[in-house]
């Protein structure tokens, strides 16, 4: 009686092993979680303390910038915003002219003495930026077609004169914008001054790995002549070439025996056959 009792109930499945492992997964995944929020946030904070050496270099970079370039800016000659350095278009050229004026080299050379003190504890090169309002050149000026080319020219003439005063050639280079980016509105006369301009702004030199040469493939040696050279020698019998009959006197090489079968070449005495 016992026994069919008990194969009349079903046997249960015990329940703590299972909310165990359930709570093992549970738990795995929570630490998978503050695993990933932890890696989040130190990768925020590099991000962020990057971010902030970098502006801290940009700032002590411009504060000694400005004690370089004290005396030009005192003077009122040149103007310093946001690290570049602005020299006002009319006092360096004629209106759309690129000849330098006598003002304008000097200067120039007031500003030689604080660059080269400057670029020799940074490493860091000059971009001589050429800018002008947005009224076209002058019909009777040949000498230029556009703003572009007067702004080339203009960067270009300033880049020479630096670097007849000292400036490394290394150091220093020219770019245009033409009438791109003023500073002002091209409106009235005023604010077209202030867009004829000449900039000079340190900018991060160039790492030797950006402009590395690529690597050049390795050299194939050459194979050497071996015994089986299809070259013929002198005396050798050369297989015939199949070529039209009007050109087979052409076919066998200088100094070589033809390769002439007796059912294609009469022999001595005997007529050709027609």
């Amino acid at each position: 009686m016992k026994e069919d009792i008990d194969a009349g109930v079903e046997p249960t499945v015990p329940v703590w092993p299972v909310f165990g492992d359930l709570m093992s997964v549970l738990l795995g995944a929570f630490v998978l979680v503050v695993v990933g929020v932890i890696g989040v946030q130190l990768e925020l904070s590099a991000r962020l303390d990057e971010e902030v050496k970098q502006r801290q270099e940009e700032t002590q970079r411009r504060v000694t910038l400005e004690e370089a370039l004290a005396v030009p800016l005192a003077a009122g000659r040149v103007t310093l915003i946001n690290g570049r350095i602005g020299i006002s278009g009319n006092v360096l050229f004629a209106l759309n002219s690129a000849q330098l004026q006598p003002e304008g080299r000097e200067i120039l050379k007031s500003l030689i003495a604080p660059l080269s003190v400057y670029l020799e504890t940074h490493q860091e090169v000059l971009m001589v930026s050429g800018f002008t309002d947005d009224q076209q050149v002058r019909e009777n000026n040949r000498r230029f077609a556009d703003n572009w080319e007067l702004s080339a020219q203009r960067a270009l003439t300033v880049t020479r004169v630096l670097i007849d005063e000292g400036i490394a050639p290394a150091s220093v280079f020219a770019a245009a914008f033409g009438s791109q980016q003023p500073v002002s509105s091209n409106a009235d006369e005023e604010g077209r001054a202030k867009n004829r301009r000449v900039e000079i702004a340190p900018i991060p030199k160039p790492s030797v790995d950006a402009v590395a040469p690529a690597t050049p493939a390795a050299a194939v040696p050459a194979v050497p002549a071996t015994a089986t050279s299809t070259t013929p020698a002198a005396g050798d019998a050369v297989a015939p070439v199949a070529k039209p009959a009007a050109n087979a006197a052409s076919a066998s090489p200088a100094g070589a025996a033809p390769n002439a079968s007796p059912a294609n070449t009469p022999s001595s005495g005997q007529a050709p056959s027609r």
